[in-house]
């Protein structure tokens, strides 16, 4: 056993401090600034304890807490505390796509957005829920999706109080708030509070439809479309009312559905007051009044 696994971590609970004891001389190392364990020496952030082997990774760690930001981006002034992610996001002014996929052609900025690409044509999925079984090929997705099982919001709007697992959907849902809606189609206008909605708009200009059917071949803009869709071929109805318990292939039929429980008619005619369950139902009804005039 190397000298430096045989010094137990410890931590002082009154002081909160943390040490190492060694169970060869029976000595207690404190970690106030530099302690040597072994041969190994180790440095320590005073603000919160976390420990570094080197005296630079310390100080890079530092700047989490001053908020120091030393490298600049030149075209735009965005700053980052590390010049490894200075340099990343120059890819963005620059186009650079570097990373390459050898079975498809698609390139990326980041190492790691290829390492997960690949995994389309591999099919691998080697991040596998505990509970329920489903797997994932992203361990972030795999911790995503685990707060469905344990019920974990953790991310809370100020304003309204409202929770949300996600914090893109948290960030989005900000935005109602402040009305911000960044992202602008260059072709016809629009604008979107998230880069998703930009990306699937553009689909209706391009007539891009990447989500193809395996039984019938029928393509889709969307992925939740094709989902949505595959459930004609398999019969499947997971949304069940809580009412009567009838099954629905669509969350948007089950809502439908609801109202007829709730006895609510939001569609109102502007014309003579009726009002309507469904929409589609307003519109037939106002071709009436249309035919009288």
């Amino acid at each position: 056993m190397e000298e430096e696994d045989q010094c137990e971590k410890l931590r002082d609970f009154k002081t909160g401090e943390k040490a190492f004891k060694c169970s060869q001389t029976k000595k207690t190392y404190s970690r106030k600034r530099t302690q040597k364990t072994g041969n190994r020496s180790y440095f320590t952030c005073q603000q919160c304890g976390r420990s570094f082997t080197g005296k630079g990774s310390l100080q890079v760690h530092r700047r989490v807490h001053t908020g120091e930001t030393p490298f600049t981006c030149e075209l735009c002034g965005k700053s980052f505390s590390l010049e490894g992610n200075r340099k990343t996001h120059m890819k963005i002014h620059t186009g650079e796509k570097p990373f390459t996929c050898p079975q498809c052609g698609k390139s990326f900025r980041h190492k790691v957005s290829l390492k997960n690409h690949r995994s389309v044509h591999t099919g691998e999925t080697p991040f596998t829920c505990e509970l329920c079984g489903k797997s994932f090929t992203l361990e972030g997705n795999l911790k995503t999706h685990v707060k469905i099982h344990t019920g974990e919001k953790p991310f809370t709007c100020p304003q309204c109080g409202k929770c949300f697992r996600h914090k893109v959907t948290f960030n989005a849902h900000m935005r109602s708030h402040t009305g911000e809606s960044p992202y602008t189609c260059k072709l016809c206008g629009n604008s979107f509070s998230l880069k998703g909605g930009l990306k699937y708009h553009m689909r209706i200009h391009t007539g891009e439809k990447p989500f193809t059917c395996d039984l019938c071949g029928k393509s889709f803009r969307l992925k939740a479309s094709l989902k949505s869709h595959r459930r004609v071929h398999t019969g499947e109805t997971p949304f069940t009312c809580n009412l009567c318990r009838k099954s629905f292939s669509q969350e948007g039929n089950l809502k439908t559905h609801m109202k007829i429980h709730t006895g609510e008619k939001p569609f109102t005619c502007p014309q003579c007051g009726k009002s309507f369950r469904h929409k589609v139902t307003l519109k037939n009804h106002i071709c009436i009044h249309s035919r009288k005039n």
